[in-house]
């Protein structure tokens, strides 16, 4: 019988992974919908579409990876298995990365108030510098994460594993070699957080600064544009936040600073999980689009299941 630890973590990936294929393809499917509808989509749509095909590709990764983890512990520690799957997690999570910097980048330009030509100019053609952002982060990503498969150390060290009977035993589990981890986290990982940081402070510091008289209507309350810049602010810093914990948890995990089946292993483990569908319903809540639908669909599948119950009702005449 598998511990509970397990049971636990499996039930709550299965979860996130449903949470998270619906979500995000809720968000695909409307900016998709409005794609068809002859609307084009703005840079920021853009990008948060491909951070959603993002998120999906890497939670079936992750959810394939754990349950092979949990399951068939030997299979999955064997040198050619555990290589494929590091790197196939590895990719989507260096592209997220880089892909919420496109987003913070394009926040920055849209909300920030420029006096320099240059960032005038990059301002305006900010929907034509997008998909190029987007095809550097990606190549950025695949540069610093495939070589990954050629670094794994041809002599790995031992894993203790305990099992449902208290007993342990050692797999040995193959290791990334120190020489390409460092910079390539420093590259995919450290840089973009610091570049995500540094946009966030300049886009609240903007908001700080540079307030206006216009940003409010006769009634005291902030105007569409203003709402708008606000909710943007809002975004990046729950994706920062996002970003950080999911940052530090791989971390932790990494160096082993917890043993299997310990309070912080689990709540590392629970931040990783929840780091897809977090960020899809961080989108759906900073956009009124997404917000709109997304009501309206819990509305209607509440109103479907209220009419089941009551049509479910059987009515018995008494006979006089």
């Amino acid at each position: 019988m598998l511990p509970v630890f397990i049971v636990a973590s499996m039930v709550i990936l299965a979860m996130s992974t449903v949470m998270t294929v619906f979500t995000n393809s809720l968000i695909i499917a409307v900016n998709l919908l409005d794609k068809a509808m002859s609307k084009n989509l703005s840079p920021s749509d853009l990008i948060i579409v491909t951070l959603c095909i993002s998120n999906i590709i890497f939670q079936l990764i992750m959810l394939v990876n754990d349950y092979i983890s949990f399951m068939e512990t030997t299979l999955y520690f064997s040198y050619e298995v555990y290589v494929v799957f590091t790197v196939m997690l590895i990719l989507p999570i260096y592209c997220s990365f880089w892909f919420t910097v496109c987003l913070s980048v394009n926040y920055y330009l849209q909300i920030v108030i420029f006096s320099h030509p240059f960032l005038i100019h990059l301002k305006i053609g900010v929907s034509k510098l997008v998909p190029q952002l987007l095809m550097s982060s990606f190549l950025v990503a695949m540069v610093t994460g495939i070589p990954a498969a050629w670094n794994f150390l041809q002599d790995p060290q031992d894993l203790n594993i305990s099992t449902s009977n208290e007993t342990s035993m050692e797999i040995s589990v193959p290791k990334l070699n120190i020489a390409y981890l460092l910079p390539s986290n420093l590259i995919s990982c450290s840089l973009p957080l610091v570049l995500v940081g540094v946009a966030n402070g300049l886009i609240i510091k903007s908001l700080v600064t540079h307030k206006h008289k216009s940003d409010r209507n006769a009634n005291g309350e902030l105007s569409a544009r203003a709402e708008g810049r606000v909710r943007a602010a809002k975004t990046i810093s729950c994706l920062l936040f996002l970003y950080l914990s999911f940052y530090i948890s791989e971390i932790l995990m990494f160096i082993d600073a917890f043993p299997p089946n310990s309070p912080g292993f689990c709540t590392c483990l629970m931040v990783i999980y929840s780091y897809s569908p977090g960020q899809s319903i961080v989108f759906i809540f900073g956009s009124p689009k997404l917000k709109q639908v997304s009501l309206r669909l819990f509305h209607s599948k509440a109103g479907l299941k209220k009419r089941k119950s009551n049509t479910s009702k059987v009515l018995f005449i008494k006979p006089s």
